[in-house]
C-alpha cells in the first residue's frame, strides 16, 4: 500500500468525530484558564470578546456534530476547514491574551501534527504554514496583557509553559493512539476479507473441478450398474455376494443420485425447493442421508431444544458440509460416531464427537484455511469446504480433543439467514 496514499472517506468521519470530542475538552480548559486568570493569576482579560469565541466555537462543535449523523463521507478538505476553524478561534483568543508573549500559543502544535498524522501531506504543509503566519502576526498585533509585577509574569509564564506541554502531550498522544487503533482495526478487516477473498476463489475453482469430474463420473457410474445387476443374475453368486452386491448396487444409485442433482442445486442456495422445515427435521433427514453412504458406521443421533421448534429453509452446502464432517469422524473411528444437536431461537449447535486417536495440533492451528488431512490418501478438502459453508452464513466451526480420547467438532450456527421469514 503506498504509504503516501489518502485514507478511505471513512477514516475521515471517524477522525472528525475524534476532533469533535477532542474540541469539547480544548473548550473546557479554555473556559477554566478565562474564568480563572483574575482570580488565581491577577491578571484582567476581556471577558466579552473572549467568551463570545467561546460560545461561537461550541456552537460550531455542535454543527459538527449534527453533521456526522450525515451519511455524506467526510473529505479531506473538510478535515482541513475543521482544523481551520480551531486555528481561527486559537489565534483570536491568543490575540486578546497577549499574543505570542502567551504560553497557550504552544497550542498551535497539537492540529499541526494532528493534519500531519491524517491529512495528504499538501494539506498539513498548509496548516504549518497558518501556524507559523498566524504566530508571526500575534508577535506584533495583540492585547497586552497586564502585569505589574516581572518577576511574577516570569513565573507564570515558566507554569504556563509547562502545563501548555503536558496538555500537548497528552491531546496529540491521546489523537494518535486512537487513530493508530482505528487504521489497526481496518487493517484486520482488510486481512480477513482478503483471507475470505483467497478461501472464495479456492472454493469456485473447487467447484469448477468438480463439475468436471461429475461429468466423466457418468460413464464409469453406468459401466459400474450394468455389471453389478450382471453380476447379481448369475446363478453361481452366493448370498453373501449378493447382499454386498446389493449395497453396491444401492451405492452407485446413490452416487448417481448425487451427479444428477448438482445440475438442479447449480445457482440455486436453498434445497428443498424453498420448503420450510424445522430443524430436527432437517437434521435427521441429513443424518438418515449419511446413513445410507454409511450403512456400516453406528450413529447415535440426540435432539434437543426450544419448541415451538425454529423453521429453517435447508441449504444444499451447508448439508453437504455435514456430511463431509460426518465423514471425518467415521473415518477417524468407525465403531461409533457420536450426533449432539442443540438448538434455541435463535441459534443452532452441533456437535460431532469420535473415538480416534484425536485431531492433531497442525490440524487444529490451520483447519479451514488450507488443504490439510491426516489421512494416507486423504485430500483435506472436505473440511476446508465444511468451514467454507458454514462461515457463509455467519457461523463457525471449531475442532477439539476429547479428554477421554477422540475428537469433537462444533459447529455453531445462527439460524436468522436460515429461518423461514429470511426467504
Amino acid at each position: 500500500m503506498n504509504a503516501t496514499a489518502p485514507l478511505p472517506l471513512s477514516a475521515n468521519s471517524g477522525h472528525l468525530r475524534r476532533l469533535a470530542a477532542l474540541r469539547w475538552c480544548v473548550l473546557a480548559a479554555e473556559l477554566a484558564v478565562i474564568y480563572s486568570a483574575r482570580p488565581l493569576f491577577d491578571i484582567a482579560l476581556p471577558l466579552v470578546p473572549m467568551l463570545f469565541i467561546v460560545v461561537m466555537l461550541a456552537a460550531f462543535n455542535i454543527i459538527t456534530l449534527l453533521r456526522l449523523r450525515d451519511v455524506t463521507a467526510v473529505n479531506d478538505v473538510e478535515l482541513f476547514a475543521q482544523l481551520g476553524v480551531d486555528f481561527t478561534a486559537l489565534t483570536l483568543l491568543l490575540f486578546y491574551s497577549g499574543g505570542a508573549s502567551n504560553p497557550f500559543v504552544s497550542l498551535y502544535l497539537p492540529p499541526v501534527a494532528i493534519a500531519a498524522a491524517i491529512l495528504p501531506a499538501g494539506y498539513a504543509w498548509a496548516l504549518a504554514g497558518l501556524s507559523v503566519t498566524a504566530y508571526s502576526a500575534l508577535v506584533f498585533w495583540n492585547v497586552p496583557l497586564a502585569m505589574q509585577d516581572a518577576e511574577r509574569a516570569a513565573h507564570l509564564h515558566l507554569t504556563g509553559m509547562w502545563l501548555i506541554f503536558v496538555a500537548s502531550a497528552l491531546l496529540i498522544t491521546w489523537f494518535v493512539a486512537r487513530m493508530t487503533e482505528a487504521v489497526q482495526s481496518r487493517d484486520r478487516q482488510l486481512a480477513t476479507a482478503r483471507e475470505a477473498a483467497l478461501r472464495n476463489e479456492r472454493v469456485v475453482a473447487l467447484g469448477s473441478l468438480a463439475a468436471g469430474a461429475a461429468h466423466e463420473l457418468g460413464t464409469p457410474l453406468a459401466t459400474m450398474a450394468v455389471l453389478t445387476s450382471e453380476l447379481l443374475r448369475l446363478p453361481e453368486s452366493t448370498a453373501a455376494m449378493r447382499e454386498d452386491l446389493t449395497v453396491l448396487r444401492e451405492q452407485i444409485a446413490h452416487c448417481k443420485g448425487i451427479i444428477t442433482s448438482l445440475a438442479e442445486q447449480a445457482g440455486q442456495t436453498r434445497a428443498e425447493g424453498g420448503r420450510a422445515v424445522a430443524v430436527d427435521a432437517w437434521l435427521e433427514s441429513v443424518v438418515a442421508r449419511w446413513r445410507q453412504l454409511r450403512p456400516h458406521t453406528p450413529a447415535r443421533l440426540s435432539l434437543h431444544g426450544a419448541t415451538p421448534v425454529p423453521l429453517i429453509v435447508g441449504e444444499a452446502t451447508l448439508e453437504q458440509a455435514l456430511l463431509n464432517l460426518f465423514n471425518n469422524a467415521a473415518d477417524a473411528a468407525p465403531t461409533e460416531v457420536e450426533i449432539d444437536a442443540e438448538w434455541s431461537v435463535s441459534h443452532l449447535q452441533i456437535e460431532v464427537r469420535d473415538r480416534g486417536p484425536g485431531i492433531d495440533a497442525q490440524v487444529l492451528l490451520n483447519a479451514g484455511r488450507d488443504f490439510i488431512t491426516t489421512r494416507q490418501n486423504g485430500a483435506g478438502i472436505g473440511l476446508f469446504l465444511a468451514h467454507a459453508a458454514v462461515e457463509r452464513y455467519g457461523g463457525r466451526i471449531t475442532l477439539s480433543n476429547r479428554a477421554d480420547g477422540g475428537a469433537i467438532t462444533r459447529v455453531d450456527l445462527p439460524l436468522a439467514a436460515l429461518s423461514a421469514s429470511a426467504t
